[in-house]
């Protein structure tokens, strides 16, 4: 299994990888957790990187697609979270491996600024929640530490993200439909819901997969 999970913001892409990850045994790759990984390991790739968010530059393309690349090149199984973002990584991504899936969640964007705008966090255990969860509570439920707004989740900023994913990362819809890869899901609904869907997706897909290799072989 060899699929991209694709969507704006708050649509939910990191609950469902770990979800899709855990349930299909595929290796998880988002670029924050390679780029975190490879600086604490201190691998070459790593140290490059470090030198670039150091001087509060972006890590440039070609070496987050390396780092990209030393994970996918030989894995049969893997799903990238929120990577590629641009039509250039996508196709620097064709020429690593072969993608099988796009899953594009889906969500409405009014819907989405309230999930990301109402989001708040245990300082204690990171665990999230929502402020219509807490009931005017401002601990958290779990551990009773207390929540915080992200800096990224105020209103202000969450526009600012979302106009770079209509100008940067929305082309890949159609770059991914003209391959006939791309599957939306609705992602504005309860993630367990959310799950199921994407689960029936890729059952079939394996099911189908089986198919084709018995019609092959016989």
């Amino acid at each position: 299994m060899k699929i991209i999970l694709l969507g704006a913001p708050g649509a939910g892409k990191g609950t469902q990888a770990v979800k899709i990850a855990a349930k299909f045994n595929a290796a998880h790759v988002s670029t924050g957790d390679l780029l975190r990984k490879n600086i604490k390991e201190g691998t070459e790739l790593g140290k490059k990187a470090k030198e670039y968010m150091d001087a509060g530059r972006l890590v440039p393309d070609e070496l987050v697609i390396a780092l990209v690349a030393d994970v996918i090149k030989d894995a049969d199984s893997f799903l990238l979270d929120g990577f590629p973002r641009t039509i250039e990584q996508a196709k620097a991504v064709d020429r690593i491996t072969e993608i099988e899936k796009v899953l594009n969640l889906q969500i409405d964007e009014t819907l989405l600024m309230d999930r990301l705008t109402g989001r708040r966090v245990c300082k204690e255990c990171a665990a999230v929640t929502h402020i219509t969860l807490l009931n005017g509570a401002d601990k958290c439920a779990l551990c009773g530490g207390s929540l915080y707004q992200r800096s990224d989740d105020n209103e202000t900023t969450v526009k600012s993200r979302m106009e770079a994913y209509y100008k940067q990362t929305a082309p890949l819809i159609e770059y991914y439909e003209k391959q006939n890869k791309l599957i939306n899901v609705n992602s504005g609904r309860d993630s367990a819901d959310v799950f199921k869907d994407i689960e029936k997706i890729l059952m079939q897909r394996s099911v189908n997969r089986v198919s084709a290799a018995e019609k092959k072989y016989n």
